[in-house]
């Protein structure tokens, strides 16, 4: 812990002396003390589960920053934009391992890991610069929710397709299920949550009662979105938007100190599970590049052309902002791998890919936002004007 914490910390704040967001820093951190360069450290169980509660904690944070009504008037050009950018990465991952010669299930299941979002990376810049409010950053964080549910059906259409079976009642049924899970929680957790907080202030005696409560519908909504069959930062993220609007700076206050304890973990984590080993071969190096290239590229164009409605600028910011893949690629391409689909090769790949279009988004994000920063909280208000 001594290690991951203070070298994340020295590394942000070395990033940020050179005009890069910290983040950047803190991933970096992971590659550095990871297995393939200074060999501190490796993943194991225990910086796994640091790492998922740093992932819980920092959605958890921005989802009571923001208010659910404000992302549901944003939901029809988010789902847009989030089916673009589920379609476009597949098919251009999967077409261009086929092209290379890959094994048909292989190629999909590198398509499939170009599919999710990782939110967090791109919610911890936003969160950071103050521009959650900002209309784009609405459409993103709405799009990633539902990019998670979408990312979720296209695995498990993979899985069951690689293995020769196809479950359509059971994969109708988990859809569902995640959708209305997400939905129900969207739509009316505020109100419920506004009924409840002032009725805890009343009756209990437990010392911080309010965050006590706050971290107990965090892990509550946490462990149903896993149930549901969508990620548990899902879950932390619907928890903090329900309490987003009866909730005080107290316990805002107090979600900030943990969140500042474990997101280290959660980011140097990435870094952690980069093999450069897998990378020794020039033909393997070069389509490591070419798949980050149309990583980067299906994300921006998929998700770029689902917003564009919204004008040029907010289409710029969107398609930025749904770049990082994070954890999200690397779990499906630990799936592949325990299935015996993806190669060594391949795997490596995937997880090159994740990290590196995780730390590529945000100084492109910084960049695509570079005008809302400079005009400062006006303008920002403005956006928030555009919403109401």
């Amino acid at each position: 812990m001594l290690i991951i914490f203070v070298s994340a910390k020295v590394m942000a704040e070395i990033a940020e002396r050179i005009g890069q967001p910290g983040i950047v820093g803190e991933i970096l951190a992971g590659v550095l003390i990871g297995p393939s360069v200074l060999g501190w450290l490796a993943p194991n169980e225990f910086l796994s589960a640091l790492s998922d509660l740093g992932a819980m904690f920092l959605l958890f944070r921005v989802g009571l920053e923001v208010k659910s009504s404000e992302l549901m008037k944003v939901g029809g050009t988010a789902t847009l934009v989030a089916c673009s950018g589920v379609v476009v990465p597949f098919v251009l991952g999967a077409g261009i391992l086929m092209l290379w010669g890959a094994k048909a299930n292989e190629a999909i299941f590198v398509g499939a890991s170009m599919v999710a979002t990782s939110v967090g990376i791109t919610a911890q810049v936003l969160s950071a610069k103050g521009l959650l409010h900002a209309v784009s950053s609405k459409i993103i964080l709405a799009a990633a929710v539902i990019d998670d549910v979408l990312g979720l059906l296209v695995l498990a259409v993979v899985s069951s397709l690689t293995h020769g079976k196809l479950d359509v009642l059971q994969l109708s049924f988990t859809a569902l299920a995640a959708v209305a899970f997400t939905v129900i929680v969207a739509k009316w957790g505020t109100h419920a949550m506004q009924r409840v907080v002032p009725h805890i202030d009343r009756t209990w005696r437990v010392a911080e009662a309010r965050f006590v409560m706050a971290l107990s519908l965090l892990f509550a909504l946490a462990l149903l979105a896993v149930y549901t069959g969508v990620a548990a930062i899902v879950g932390a993220f619907l928890a903090g938007l329900a309490l987003g609007e009866s909730t005080e700076e107290r316990e805002r206050d107090l979600a900030q100190g943990v969140s500042e304890l474990l997101v280290p973990f959660f980011l140097a984590g990435i870094g952690l599970h980069v093999d450069l080993s897998a990378f020794a071969h020039a033909s393997t190096a070069l389509l490591a590049i070419v798949i980050l290239a149309a990583a980067v590229i299906s994300k921006f164009i998929g998700c770029g052309l689902g917003a564009l409605g919204m004008g040029k600028a907010d289409a710029l910011r969107v398609g930025v902002g749904m770049i990082p893949r994070g954890e999200v690629g690397m779990v499906v391409a630990q799936i592949g791998l325990g299935f015996g689909i993806l190669s060594k090769s391949s795997y490596g790949i995937v997880v090159f890919m994740s990290v590196a279009t995780t730390i590529v988004a945000p100084p492109l994000i910084k960049i695509a936002y570079k005008s809302l920063l400079k005009a400062g909280p006006p303008a920002i208000e403005q956006e928030v004007f555009r919403l109401g």
